[in-house]
């Protein structure tokens, strides 16, 4: 049913604060109008602003409202249609709200995501001091371009159109159509973006001489024409969402697998492992193991991985804390066991290693180097492990075996069982190390 209002501004706020001149009261006397003609229940309407001083007008209008940072409404617009794709989504931004969200706007219109973008075009970043923005034009004079801006300028409907809208316009407060462009982009069923250049007369309009008649022949000069610039009608993203995933709504994505303590541990105190090794080499998955193992034998556990950018090359440690009591924290800073196994992991933790007690315990890779030190020292021999020294990647696991061995921490059957069919006959492979 439709719901005819003679306005949806909250004539309470008026008027506008806008500069006298100023196109933005003007933009917002043309969106009122666009939604007056489409009847819709201002309920249903979500205003999402940007920063600057086109931000100031969702406050004008009778209907939802969401104030948002710099270059982000549509990233919060692009959420709220996701959550109810029934709303009438509008983004209100600035030039400098599409320079600095650039990327949130290219997204947007690739998705092809059912808001509409109004853009307060003004040339500059009007609100901090008349700066120029991505769509200053050549030979634009503003506070950081005093000799004359000597960037091409941003199309910005070009941008979003090559990307995806399925609806784009360019106009100007000058013009007549901005209520029906605007009417169109609403009711347009995907992205939509309305360019509507104006004078910004704090500013850019003086500093630049800039007119009606100027403005005009700017955008001819720049070869940005007015008018509806695309219009491509396709599937609308929220809608399409909910149509892929519509068999699996309400399923568990990832159901719960709890694991009930099976087996007993002696430990009274919490004791720390650092497991030293490369990347690509299984070094997490082992020390999950690890911890798995001892929540199966009543025991809290904590794991922090770190490892550099790259990826299968370089340093990977894992920090693995078990304890008979809750553990709030994941630091091991004189860890209990250090498992010293690669290179690479092992000249992250050299320094460690020097500065253990005689209470910690090291097992080292036997082609390491020595490091001096008070804990005691376990030398593990892997090129001496039949069929095994060539398995670099289940060596963690072995070494955390044979740790565990000599620990008795928990029972090894708890870490068989953790490894799981992929990981048992590394298990069997490191007790029979040495």
């Amino acid at each position: 049913m439709s719901t005819a209002l003679p306005t949806y501004l909250d004539q309470a706020t008026l008027p506008f604060p806008f500069c006298p001149g100023c196109g933005h009261g003007t933009i917002l006397e043309r969106l009122d109008a666009a939604l007056v003609k489409l009847e819709v229940d201002p309920r249903k309407v979500v205003i999402v602003s940007d920063i600057g001083c086109s931000g100031l007008s969702d406050r004008f209008f009778a209907t939802n409202a969401v104030h948002g940072l710099h270059g982000r409404s549509v990233t919060y617009a692009t959420g709220i249609k996701l959550a109810d794709p029934e709303l009438h989504v509008v983004v209100l931004m600035g030039d400098g709200g599409c320079g600095i969200g650039g990327h949130h706007l290219i997204n947007a219109a690739r998705r092809n995501i059912g808001v509409t973008v109004i853009v307060f075009n003004n040339l500059n970043y009007g609100m901090t001091g008349g700066e120029h923005s991505v769509s200053t034009p050549p030979g634009g004079v503003t506070a950081t371009t005093p000799l004359g801006q000597i960037e091409r300028p941003m199309d910005i409907c070009g941008t979003v159109a090559v990307n995806g809208a399925s609806f784009v316009a360019r106009t100007s407060t000058f013009h007549g159509d901005v209520t029906d462009l605007m009417e169109r982009a609403l009711r347009n069923d995907g992205f939509s973006l309305v360019d509507v250049w104006e004078l910004c007369t704090a500013y850019y309009a003086p500093a630049n001489k800039l007119s009606r008649k100027s403005m005009e022949e700017l955008l001819d000069t720049l070869g940005l024409p007015a008018g509806v610039l695309a219009e491509a009608p396709r599937p609308e993203y929220a809608k399409a969402y909910r149509v892929q995933y519509e068999g699996v709504v309400g399923r568990e994505v990832m159901p719960p697998r709890p694991m009930e303590p099976r087996f007993e541990s002696g430990v009274d105190r919490p004791l720390s492992w650092v497991i030293a090794g490369a990347a690509g080499k299984r070094i997490g998955s082992a020390a999950g193991a690890l911890a798995r193992g001892g929540v199966l034998s009543g025991l809290w556990a904590t794991q922090r991985n770190d490892y550099p950018v790259t990826v299968r090359t370089g340093f990977s440690l894992s920090e693995v804390i078990l304890s008979p009591e809750e553990v709030l924290f994941t630091a091991t800073p004189s860890p209990d066991v250090v498992l010293d196994l690669f290179p690479e992991g092992h000249a992250k933790v050299a320094a460690r290693v020097g500065a253990l007690g005689p209470g910690s315990v090291v097992y080292r890779n036997a082609e390491l180097p020595v490091v001096e030190t008070r804990a005691r020292t376990v030398t593990l021999d892997f090129a001496g492990a039949s069929g095994w020294e060539r398995r670099k990647d289940s060596w963690a696991l072995m070494a955390v075996a044979a740790a565990l061995r000599d620990s008795g921490s928990y029972p090894v059957d708890a870490l068989r069982e953790a490894a799981g069919a992929g990981g048992a006959a590394a298990v069997e492979a490191g007790l029979l190390l040495g």
